[in-house]
């Protein structure tokens, strides 16, 4: 069957990652890249697929139920993979109700108009991407699962969790054909300069501070975003209806250990001594409601759609700090403000 591919978010740090990886290795599918081009929605992150002939970029936003309605019956939308969210969690905290509307009222629209586009629901897919922040937080030992129950902490996570409820509802209540997926915290290349990972390159590069939360104890599990495409891809093909895949990268680090590392990483590449970048750590307060430890058993995923992490921490790190260092011109333009201004004016 031909599938025209509705990719909500395509333009983001994980979106951007999973439209590249369709449209190079299913030429016969035509993916509609669905996107309101914010502040962390970048098309220069795909430049280099942005002319073939199966993709499409459509601006608009999810919570304009005319737009979906408009953009599904232009391209015949047979299936939906949806990223599109407000996913910073710093920002929930200043200003929930675009989380809340976004992530909640822009899903809630998305399942409304598939279910009425989709007279029948059979070779449809609908699948919604989330986070292990629904969770809740973990003590010193455990994983999260599956059916682990949910427990958020923060208006973006209970945002995301709300989201979930409601596609599983769609599924149970009117037999929607749901997938979904909750990850860990993702890194690699094009990711907005707030995160994590590419603030600390970024700072350290730039010899500005590297501010930790609390005593950076925190833990978190860290994937690969482009592990975590490749399994977005098995999951839409191989995954069953109405189940949850958890995925994550068996790859757990404090957040002080993951910014020393990335200190001796960059330090390396920079050609300054080692122990340089350390100097620039500092401490701030902690984060209001921090959760202390994300961990995920991903053997589900692994034992039924073997799909397992394909590089190690090590490997993935020194890839993305390669690239942001290869990429200047990316990173001072995304931190400018310019591609935002320049997109937004584009397609106005």
């Amino acid at each position: 069957m031909k599938k025209n591919i509705l990719i909500t978010g395509g333009a983001g740090f994980i979106g951007s990652h999973v439209v590249r990886l369709f449209v190079n290795k299913y030429p016969n599918y035509q993916i509609i890249n669905f996107d309101k081009l914010t502040y962390a929605g970048n098309l220069a992150n795909l430049t280099d697929i942005e002319k073939q002939p199966n993709y499409t970029f459509v601006k608009g936003d999810i919570q304009n139920k005319h737009a979906l309605e408009k953009v599904f019956k232009t391209h015949q939308i047979t299936d939906v993979i949806h990223l599109a969210a407000e996913s910073h969690v710093d920002r929930s905290i200043s200003g929930p109700m675009d989380f809340i509307l976004t992530n909640i009222v822009g899903t809630a629209n998305l399942l409304e108009v598939s279910r009425a586009r989709w007279s029948k629901f059979d070779h449809h897919i609908f699948y919604h991407i989330s986070t292990d922040e629904v969770y809740g937080s973990l003590g010193e030992e455990g994983f999260f699962l599956e059916d682990t129950p949910y427990d958020p902490r923060s208006p973006y996570s209970a945002s995301k969790a709300s989201s979930d409820h409601l596609v599983r509802a769609y599924f149970h209540t009117y037999g929607m054909p749901v997938k979904l997926s909750n990850c860990s915290n993702n890194y690699g290349s094009h990711q907005f300069p707030e995160k994590l990972v590419p603030l600390m390159i970024n700072n350290i590069k730039t010899n500005k501070s590297l501010p930790i939360y609390g005593k950076g104890d925190n833990v978190r599990d860290w994937l690969w975003v482009e592990d975590h495409a490749r399994a977005i891809d098995v999951i839409f093909h191989k995954g069953k209806l109405g189940e949850t895949y958890n995925i994550g990268g068996w790859n757990e680090w404090t957040n002080i250990n993951l910014v020393k590392a990335l200190c001796r990483i960059m330090d390396e590449k920079l050609n300054r001594p080692i122990g340089t970048s350390q100097k620039l750590i500092t401490f701030v307060k902690d984060r209001a409601g921090h959760d202390m430890r994300y961990a995920i058993d991903a053997t589900k995923i692994k034992n039924e759609l073997g799909w397992t992490p394909s590089i190690t921490f090590k490997d993935g790190l020194e890839k993305t700090v390669d690239w942001y260092l290869s990429n200047t011109q990316w990173l001072d333009n995304v931190t400018s403000g310019a591609y935002e201004k320049y997109y937004s004016e584009k397609y106005l």
